[in-house]
């Protein structure tokens, strides 16, 4: 795996882990981190691996946004920022991998973005989760976006409009993440759902979660105009043929790259 500043890869089998390795910063998105984070999952995307961690070392996920990287910047280099930002976000949907945050400590603003951008997440007990931008001067306009399609609309103008965290259970109960544990349990409770999410054909997974997300968001018969043309490709591609002709013929199936 390559080499960053700000970030350490590591494999483990068919899992990648990239840990956001910026403690001393709260590990906050500035540019350069934003950069490293679309290159590492760019790379990623090119490996045989079948699952992603996104992680983050120190006591918090991530806190959002560098200010101090913001303050330095004007108008056109604040939006060269944000659209960095949400081509991150955009790949992290993209790539074939399924990708799942690993939350601990606090994930705000573009932190409950990127939460809110990963295909699943699992929470320790300790993380809270907040678009702050609410009770402060820089509204979170872009990060609201993907929680929006998360957590619904009432729950969002709360999370946006006061500002205030909300705990893990709340998270839960609010549809951010998938799973809340004691954070001693979190990679235990990481790896039990990354190693469900991922099994099957990983051509066909990564045609489904490009599907889904194309889906998601138009009205029903849109929706299955989309679905309905990509099913039927896909019954094609050599993972379906192998999982039909294994379960027709009652023996385990033998998964093609």
């Amino acid at each position: 795996m390559g080499e960053y500043e700000h970030l350490l890869l590591t494999r483990d089998g068919d899992t990648v882990t990239i840990t956001m390795n910026r403690p001393g910063r709260r590990n906050s998105l500035s540019g350069e981190h934003l950069g490293e984070l679309l290159a590492a999952f760019r790379e990623v995307a090119e490996t045989d691996a079948t699952g992603v961690v996104l992680a983050g070392a120190g006591p918090v996920f991530s806190a959002g946004h560098d200010f101090a990287d913001v303050a330095a910047r004007d108008l056109m280099e604040v939006r060269e920022l944000l659209r960095l930002c949400t081509e991150l976000m955009r790949t992290v949907q993209s790539v074939p991998q399924v990708v799942l945050a690993r939350v601990h400590g606090l994930a705000t603003a573009a932190g409950c973005q990127l939460v809110a951008s990963c295909d699943l997440a699992v929470a320790g007990e300790s993380a809270g989760f907040a678009l702050p931008g609410g009770k402060g001067g820089w509204f979170c306009h872009t990060p609201a976006v993907p929680v929006a399609r998360s957590v619904g609309r009432k729950r969002l103008m709360e999370l946006a409009l006061t500002g205030d965290a909300i705990d893990a259970v709340t998270a839960l109960d609010w549809g951010l993440v998938n799973r809340v544990v004691p954070d001693g349990e979190l990679d235990q409770a990481v790896a039990d759902l990354l190693a469900r999410a991922t099994r099957g054909s990983r051509a066909g997974k990564a045609l489904g979660k490009q599907t889904l997300y194309a889906q998601l968001d138009r009205p029903e018969s849109d929706a299955y105009d989309i679905a309905l043309e990509v099913m039927a490709s896909a019954s094609q591609l050599p993972g379906a043929r192998e999982g039909m002709a294994a379960f027709l013929e009652k023996r385990t199936p033998s998964w093609p790259d």
